[in-house]
C-alpha cells in the first residue's frame, strides 16, 4: 500500500464526484487533496477520463511540484493548485472546473452578484471574478502565475481565503477549495447553482437589486454565526 494512500483515496472519491453533480464534461476539471503536515497533494492525471480513473492513477507530489509517487503526468493545473497550498496553509483540497453557468461568469469577466439568500447561506460577498492574466504570466509560467492573479486579487480585494472558498479566473473558469475534499467539492456544486441562479436573475430582471445586507447577516448567520441554529 502506497505511503500517500489516504490522500490518493480522498482524491479519487472527490475527482468521481465531479462528473455525478454534472460539473465536468470529458476531462474538463480536477480535484487534489493535501497533506499539509507532508506538504504533499495528490491530484487527477492529465486528460484521463474519469470512467477510466482508479485510485492507483492519483500523482503525489510535493509543494514545489516534483512528483513523488506516480507514473502519469499530473493535470495541467497541478501548479496552480501547488501554489496554491504552499499559501494558503489550511486548506486540505481544491476543485477546478470547468461547469457551464461559473464558465460563463469567468468569460464574461463579472463577479457573481449576491442577489437571494440561497448565496447569502454561503457568503456574504458576490463571488470574485480575478481578471485575466497580464501577456507575460500567460506566455511565462502560466499555471503558476494563475495561482498568484488568484491570491493577489483576494488581498486586493482584502478577501479572507478562510470565509470565500471559491473564485472565477477571468476569461478561465472556477476554483473551490477547502478543508478537506467534501466541503471543497461541495463548494464547486454550490458555486455552479448559485452561477445560474444569477444569471437567471439577470435575464427576468436586469435591473435586479443586490440583496439587502439585513438579509445577507440574517442568512450567514443563522447557518455560520456564534448562534447558528440551521441544521441538527
Amino acid at each position: 500500500m502506497s505511503y500517500y494512500q489516504d490522500i490518493k483515496e480522498a482524491a479519487y472519491e472527490a475527482n468521481m464526484q465531479l462528473p455525478k453533480l454534472g460539473l465536468v464534461l470529458f476531462t474538463f476539471g480536477n480535484v487534489s487533496v493535501a497533506d499539509q503536515e507532508k506538504h504533499v497533494f495528490a491530484i487527477k492525471p492529465s486528460g484521463v477520463p474519469y470512467e477510466d480513473l482508479t485510485v492507483d492513477k492519483m500523482v503525489v507530489l510535493d509543494f514545489e511540484n516534483n512528483i513523488l509517487e506516480g507514473s502519469l503526468r499530473p493535470s495541467s493545473d497541478t501548479k496552480t493548485h501547488a501554489l496554491l497550498y504552499k499559501q494558503w496553509e489550511s486548506i486540505g483540497s481544491i476543485v477546478h472546473t470547468h461547469s457551464t453557468y461559473a464558465t460563463a461568469w469567468a468569460q464574461a469577466q463579472r463577479p457573481i452578484p449576491i442577489f437571494g439568500t440561497t448565496h447569502a447561506d454561503h457568503l456574504t460577498t458576490d463571488v470574485p471574478c480575478a481578471p485575466p492574466m497580464a501577456d507575460d504570466q500567460i506566455e511565462g509560467d502560466y499555471e503558476h502565475e494563475t495561482g498568484w492573479q488568484i491570491i493577489r486579487h483576494f488581498e486586493l480585494l482584502g478577501i479572507n481565503y478562510h470565509e470565500v472558498e471559491m473564485v472565477l479566473v477571468g476569461n478561465h473558469a472556477p476554483f473551490t477549495w477547502g478543508k478537506n475534499a467534501q466541503k471543497a467539492v461541495y463548494n464547486a456544486a454550490v458555486l455552479e447553482e448559485v452561477a445560474r441562479m444569477a444569471m437567471f436573475t439577470e435575464q427576468i430582471n436586469p435591473a435586479a437589486p443586490r440583496l439587502k445586507d439585513t438579509l445577507i447577516k440574517k442568512h450567514f448567520e443563522r447557518k455560520h454565526g456564534a448562534g447558528a441554529y440551521y441544521g441538527q
